[in-house]
C-alpha cells in the first residue's frame, strides 16, 4: 500500500503497454510526468510571451527574468562567448525546475526523482562538452587535464586524477540531483503518513506534525530551485572548461 511504504511512490507504473521488435516503449507515469513538464514549461512561456507589452504584466515581468537570470549565468561563468549555448541551458534549467516542482503536487510523480533520469540528462551534456571542446579547440582541449604548473615528475599522476574527476562528473551531477529530490519526497512521504496517524489516533496533537510538513514543503520548494540552479551552474562551469580548456 502506499500509504505505508515511502517509497513506492518511486515505482514506474505501465500505463499503456507497447512492445515491439525486442523493445518497450511501453507508456508510464514517468513519460506522461515528463510530457506534463514540457507542456507547463511551453505553456508558461507562450502565456508569458504572447501578447507582450512596453508595460509587462506580472507572468511577462516574471519570464523576462527568466531570460535575464540565465543570460548573466552563462556571462559569469563562460562569457559573451557562451551566449550561444543560452537556449540548451535555458531549457535545461526550467525543465529540471518543474520537474522537481510537479512533483510537490500530491500524487504526482517527480522525474527527477529517478537516476536513470538525472544519468541521462547529466551523460548527454557531458558528452557534447566533449565534442564541443574538441571542435572549438581540436587537441588543445587535452590541456584540460594537464594543467600548467605542477611538476613534471607528477604529470602522469594528475594527468590520471584529472582524466578521472572529468568522467566522474556525470555521475556527480545526476546523484546530487537525483538523490536530494528523492530523499525530500521520502521525507514528505514519512511526516504526512504522522498527520494521518495522529488525526486517526490523536486528533488534537495533529496540528504539530502538520505544521512541519507545511515547512517541509516550503523547504522542498527551496531544494527544487536550489537543485536547478545548481545544475545549471556546474553545466555553465563544465561548458566553460570545453571552451577554454587551457584556463
Amino acid at each position: 500500500m502506499l500509504f505505508f511504504s515511502p517509497l513506492e511512490q518511486f515505482e514506474i507504473r505501465i500505463l499503456y503497454p507497447i512492445f515491439g521488435n525486442g523493445f518497450d516503449i511501453s507508456i508510464t507515469q514517468a513519460t506522461v510526468f515528463v510530457w506534463l513538464v514540457f507542456l507547463h514549461f511551453s505553456l508558461f512561456f507562450s502565456f508569458g510571451f504572447i501578447r507582450a507589452r512596453l508595460i509587462p504584466s506580472p507572468l511577462q515581468s516574471l519570464c523576462e527574468q527568466s531570460y535575464l537570470f540565465i543570460i548573466s549565468i552563462i556571462k559569469q561563468q563562460i562569457g559573451s562567448r557562451g551566449l550561444k549555448f543560452f537556449p540548451i541551458i535555458f531549457v535545461t534549467f526550467f525543465i529540471i525546475l518543474f520537474s522537481n516542482l510537479i512533483g510537490l503536487i500530491p500524487f504526482a510523480f517527480t522525474p527527477t526523482s529517478h537516476i536513470i533520469l538525472t544519468f541521462s540528462l547529466a551523460f548527454a551534456c557531458n558528452l557534447a562538452f566533449i565534442i564541443i571542446g574538441f571542435y572549438e579547440n581540436g587537441f588543445a582541449f587535452l590541456k584540460l587535464f594537464a594543467p600548467k604548473g605542477g611538476p613534471k615528475w607528477l604529470f602522469p599522476i594528475i594527468v590520471l586524477i584529472e582524466l578521472v574527476s572529468y568522467l566522474l562528473r556525470t555521475f556527480s551531477l545526476s546523484i546530487r540531483l537525483f538523490a536530494n529530490i528523492m530523499a525530500g519526497h521520502t521525507l514528505l512521504h514519512i511526516l504526512s503518513s504522522f498527520v494521518s496517524a495522529f488525526i486517526l489516533v490523536y486528533p488534537s496533537l495533529a496540528l504539530f506534525p502538520f505544521l512541519l510538513v507545511l515547512a517541509v514543503v516550503g523547504l522542498e520548494i527551496g531544494v527544487a530551485v536550489l537543485q536547478a540552479y545548481v545544475f545549471t551552474i556546474l553545466l555553465c562551469i563544465y561548458l566553460n572548461d570545453s571552451l577554454h580548456p587551457s584556463h
